[in-house]
This record gives C-alpha cells, structure tokens and sequence, in this order.
C-alpha cells in the first residue's frame, strides 16, 4: 500500500485539494458569478454558474475534497440551496487552518476552535433576523423573499422570475403549509422567445399533440388509463377455426362491435377526454372520433400520477367504463402552440382546484433553459424552506460581517489557544463578501473595510426596540461598491440556509484536519496471470 502522513503529506495535502475546488467555484458566486462551461464524463456541456450542478457533473476523485463535496449536497438536500457557500467558507477556513498549523498550534486546538465559534455562530444568528415572511399566501410578500436567491441565478430576471414562481407556490400551497412539496412545480423547456414569454399554467402542460381530431374540451370529465386504448387480448390463447369468407367478415365486425361498445360505455358514463398510458390502436381512435372523444397518450407513468393528482382522478388499468368517482375534472383540456411546439394543456380556471401548477419557460437556447430550471428549482426550494422557518436575515454580505465582528470579540474573551482559530474563523467568514465584491469587479480589500466601519457606527439594537440605524444589515452594493442597508433594500437570505450552511461546512472542514494519514490499497504483488491468446487453436 502506499502511505502518506503527517502534517506535511497528508493535511497539506488535503487542504491544498479543497482549496483547489473552493477557488473553482468562488468566481461563481452572487449575481456576478461567472459561468462555467462543464463537460462530463458522457461529453454533455453545462453552461452554468450553480455550484449544486457545477460538483455533480465534475465528479471530483480526491477523498478530502469529497467530504467538503458531500457537505454541500447536504445543503442541498436539506435547504434546496446555500451550496456555494459552503464552498466558499470551508475553503477560507481551511486555507487560514493551515496558517495556523505552520504557526505550530496543533489540530485538536484549531478543531476546538472552530466548533466553539460555529456554536457561537449559530446562537447570534436569531438576534440577526431582520425580517419574517409573515403572509406566505401574499403573491407580493413571497416575490420580496424569493428575489435574492432568484438574483444570484438570473440577475437581470429576477423581478420577473420571482413573482412567477411565488404566484405558482402560493396557488399550490395546501392549508397545512408543511405539506407542500417541491414536486407539485413542474417545469416545461419550450424552445423560443425570451425568457419574459415565459408563463403560469394552473394544472399541467404535455409537450405532446393529441391524437384525436378533437383539440379542445371545456368542462372536461377525464377517463385516465394505464393500459393501452386498444381491445384488450385475452389472457389465454385461442384457436378460430373459419371455414368461409362469411364467418371472416363476422368475426372481424364482432371484434369492431366489441370495441364500439367498450368506447360507448365510455362515452355514456359522460367522459369526454381519455387518457391513455399505451399506444392508440387505430380503430379505438375512430370510434373515438365518432363519439367525439379527446385523446391524448402519455408516455411516461410518472406524468400518469402527476395527472391524476392534479384533475383528482384515478387511473384504471382495464378499459372499462370509469365510476363517477374514478373520473378527473378540469377546467379545460386544449391542445395549443406555443412556438414551433405542440402542447396539451390540462388547466384549472379555478385557482383553488389546482394542486400542481407548470411553469412554461421560453429561452432562445437550451443552456439557458436549463439554467432557469436551477433558477426555478433554487426558488422553489427557498418557498419550501420558508414554509418550515419564515425568518430571514439580511444578505450582501452583511450577515456573514456582523457575526465575523461579534465572533471576534467572543474570540478575545477566550483564554487558551483556541482564540486563535476562533479569530480565524471570524476571519474566514470575510470570505463570502470578498467573493462577492471580487466577482463584481470592486477593490475586496476596500469593500471588507467599508463594511467593518459600517458595522462597527451602530450598536445591536435589541430586537424588542425599533431597529432604526441598525449596522448589523449594512451589506455591499453590487453595483457601485458603496455600503447599503440590505434589510430596507430587500437583499434577504433565509436564516435556515445560513444556519445549515455554517454548521456543515464546519463539520467537513474538522473531518478534514483530522485525517493525518492516508493509506491507499494497491494490488497484491505475485506472479501475473498469463495473457490469454484470444481465439488462436491450441497448436
């Protein structure tokens, strides 16, 4: 096997890896990131600026830079967002870990640090809330709070992409608002326009014709089936013995009766759209015609399910004739145009009767299609954190300053070494305005000192007392680099995505320092096998 340890050959190392994968996704950071192109193992290319897709189409190898990998999925997993900036503080921290063990402090010490000052962290972080998203059935409350995290992913669109995605949630929100899940927002790509053509469709949007003649059914009563709109074969098999041209005929018209009756039973229940989850046998389609049914076939069983919960319908996996209660109800049922495509379009008139709303994003190319479907999932998500916690804390850097000041100060009151990596880690939380300013194209030096000052004019105010000149929400301005009070000018992060972000990247960044040794398995020595000569004859 081989081995590497000690400070030298194993932490350095690791630091040095994650460092490496810090700085590749730190020029992405905030509403000036950059994009990157990524092209992956199967040579699909990502034009994108989302750290979540940027880590899981690059597959990184390296074990340490892993674990920070593995922490920002789980923010992921657990806030829909805040990816980044794991990132970001986990390579800040590491890189000032290092300072510190070539100062010769040792890793315990820096660990201990670093986890009294992450708890200290997260205890400041509630007395940081500046806001709380009071009304999350208010359209215009939840476009305010989504606007941020929409602006790091669509800068330029976020007025317009957050008020489309908070009009979907709230459409959608269930009375328990615990319930609302991610999945009932879907996402149509259609090629085409801009990305301002883009709109809301309450219930659910196929990109698929009809195969009937019929295009449009209002009021529809919708029969849902899994199986084929086809005659159903018989289970066992059969032999017909036809002796004259006669019984052929007759035993081809008892097949069409069979087929027209089954379609009328349909039709007589008063269903005049079918769904269907197989192929549409040609026979079935006339008959449909006849009796002035709409068909559409949907391929996939998971658009089936999704279908059935949005006209609160159930599917049948015989043709038989749908009991009142097995039958789904929707406004309108249109087959429509939306650029060069072709789309069914299942709508509620009614917002109260929707339970899955579709956004139909237009963009002149596919990549950014695909990054306004981050952009929609990154809002979505937020809507869903804001449905578990409604606090929020301002953004622009103005947070992650706040507590570097307050963390600093607690880090002076501590007697043993640990101060020191406590300080570092008030130091590390810099990271995340420096990346901001640096990405905008400003001096990160000047713009860290400016909002030191800032933050250091105004005492906290206690929460109860009106927050009049508050310092604690001074954040950087993108635009001009001046200091701006990012709680008046709607900058807002959700205080769970702060919350889970710092203590996972925490967490990776002392698992990292404490591996000091890394032993790699190599293949057992011994004689090789011989080489098989491939299809040659023994002599």
């Amino acid at each position: 096997f081989q081995n590497y340890q000690g400070l030298e050959e194993a932490v350095y190392r690791n630091i040095g890896a994650c460092q490496e994968l810090a700085k590749t996704t730190r020029s992405a950071f905030g509403p000036h990131g950059m994009n990157k192109m990524v092209i992956n193992h199967i040579e699909k290319l990502f034009v994108t600026n989302d750290a979540a897709t940027i880590l899981k189409e690059l597959e990184v190898q390296h074990p340490a830079a892993k674990m920070i990998v593995i922490a920002s999925q789980m923010c992921e997993q657990e806030v829909g967002d805040g990816t980044n900036f794991v990132l970001i503080f986990a390579g800040a921290m590491l890189g000032l870990a290092e300072e510190l063990l070539r100062m010769g402090l040792s890793v315990p010490e820096i660990s201990e640090g670093f986890e009294a000052a992450c708890d200290k962290a997260i205890e400041l972080l509630p007395d940081l809330v500046c806001n709380t998203v009071s009304d999350l059935r208010s359209v215009e409350t939840v476009t305010k709070a989504l606007k941020t995290s929409i602006a790091s992913k669509q800068y330029g669109n976020e007025d317009f992409l957050a008020g489309l995605i908070a009009e979907a949630c709230v459409g959608i929100l269930p009375s328990n608002r615990i319930q609302f899940s991610v999945d009932s927002i879907r996402v149509s790509k259609l090629l085409g326009a801009g990305v301002q053509s883009s709109k809301l469709v309450n219930g659910m949007l196929f990109l698929r014709e009809c195969e009937s003649d019929l295009k449009t059914v209002k009021d529809a009563k919708v029969a849902v089936y899994t199986c084929p709109f086809d005659m159903l074969n018989t289970e066992t098999k059969g032999t017909v013995l036809i002796k004259n041209a006669k019984e052929l005929l007759n035993f081809s018209t008892g097949e069409e009766d069979l087929l027209s009756a089954q379609v009328k039973a349909i039709v007589d229940t008063g269903v005049n759209v079918v769904v269907s989850g197989g192929k549409v046998s040609d026979l079935a389609l006339h008959f449909a015609n006849q009796h002035k049914l709409m068909v559409v076939r949907l391929n996939s069983k998971w658009d089936l399910r999704r279908l059935c919960k949005t006209i609160n319908a159930t599917a049948l996996p015989r043709m038989t004739a749908p009991t009142p209660e097995e039958m789904g109800h929707c406004s309108v049922v249109r087959q429509d145009e939306i650029g060069d495509r072709n789309v069914v379009i299942f709508e509620h008139l009614a917002k109260e009767d929707s339970r899955i709303n579709t956004l139909a994003l237009r963009a002149s190319t596919e990549n950014i299609l695909d990054d306004l479907e981050r952009a929609v999932d990154d809002g979505v998500n937020n809507f869903k954190v804001l449905t578990r916690d409604q606090r929020q804390v301002p953004g622009a850097g103005a947070c992650e300053i706040e507590l570097a000041k307050q963390i600093a100060k607690f880090g002076e009151s501590c007697p043993g070494l640990e101060q020191y990596s406590i300080k570092k880690f008030a130091q590390a939380l810099e990271a995340v305005p420096r990346a901001l300013a640096e990405n905008a194209g400003l001096n990160p030096t000047e713009v860290v000192s400016k909002l030191y000052a800032a933050h250091q004019k105004f005492k906290m105010v206690s929460i109860q007392e009106k927050m009049e000149e508050n310092g604690a929400n001074k954040g950087v301005d993108i635009e001009t680099g001046d200091v701006i009070d990012a709680a008046e000018d709607g900058i807002l992060d959700q205080y769970l995505t702060k919350h889970w972000a710092i203590r996972l990247a925490t967490n990776a960044v002392v698992t990292v320092l404490s591996v000091d040794q890394i032993i790699m398995a190599k293949a057992a020595g011994g004689p090789k096998p011989p080489k098989q000569s491939g299809d040659w004859d023994k002599d």
